[in-house]
């Protein structure tokens, strides 16, 4: 806890005044990494929690796999997979997801019923046809997601992030049980096997902490949480 924060709190409570609501900040959290350098996919296996998004908001907690390219100075194009839980679409529950810059749409799969604890496998990887695509293990089989025609190429630069949404203009607190993500992988663009994300590998990342969260690496950057401090 806090201390200034608990402090606070009790002062507040002894002089009958009930403390002040802490709320998330509006817009978007991310918490994780990107390459500084392309590669032909990524695969890894993330946890699936419960968090308390409101139901009938803009908001959401997702944990993703990303491939982006950005042509010259033109729009960036990107496919994400992994879990998502929403303020929209049957608030609650967990479900499978893509979404890509060429429909932006969120696409949901709910024939994978998630539950909290559960572990999913997602693989992003360009595909010999010129597609990328996203693919699940799941019914130990890997089951296609979608695959698209995107503007990114046989390599792209990747993400794998734990993103947190809150609508700006309806503040409230969202919580974010921690999210494990392991096992990630890259695939280079030579055809080579798989190889981990390690610390050898040129990488981007942000802040290790923002206001409420918490990112920590375990084995940079193969082996990762994210979630609520």
């Amino acid at each position: 806890m806090n201390i200034h924060y608990g402090l606070a709190s009790l002062l507040a409570v002894l002089g009958g005044i009930a403390p002040a609501p802490v709320v998330t900040p509006g817009g978007y959290h991310h918490l994780g990494a990107g390459t500084a350098g392309e590669w032909a996919g990524v695969s890894g296996r993330m946890s699936v929690v419960d968090g308390s998004v409101r139901a009938g908001s803009y908001d959401f907690v997702a944990a993703r796999f990303l491939v982006k390219q950005t042509p010259g100075n033109g729009p960036t194009t990107w496919l994400e997979a992994g879990w998502a839980e929403t303020g929209w679409a049957s608030p609650g529950r967990q479900h499978i997801y893509t979404f890509d810059s060429g429909t932006r749409t969120w696409q949901f799969y709910d024939q994978y019923a998630l539950r909290p604890g559960d572990r999913i496998w997602i693989d992003l990887r360009a595909e010999p046809d010129g597609t990328w695509a996203a693919w699940l293990w799941w019914g130990d089989r890997w089951n296609l997601l979608t695959a698209r025609r995107l503007p990114i190429g046989p390599v792209g630069h990747i993400e794998q992030y734990v993103e947190v949404h809150v609508d700006p203009a309806r503040p409230a607190r969202v919580d974010v049980p921690s999210v494990a993500v392991d096992n990630v992988r890259l695939r280079a663009g030579d055809g080579g096997p798989p190889r981990y994300w390690r610390a050898d590998v040129p990488t981007l990342t942000g802040s290790a902490s923002r206001p409420q969260f918490c990112l920590n690496w375990v084995k940079r950057y193969d082996t990762w949480t994210a979630g609520d401090c």
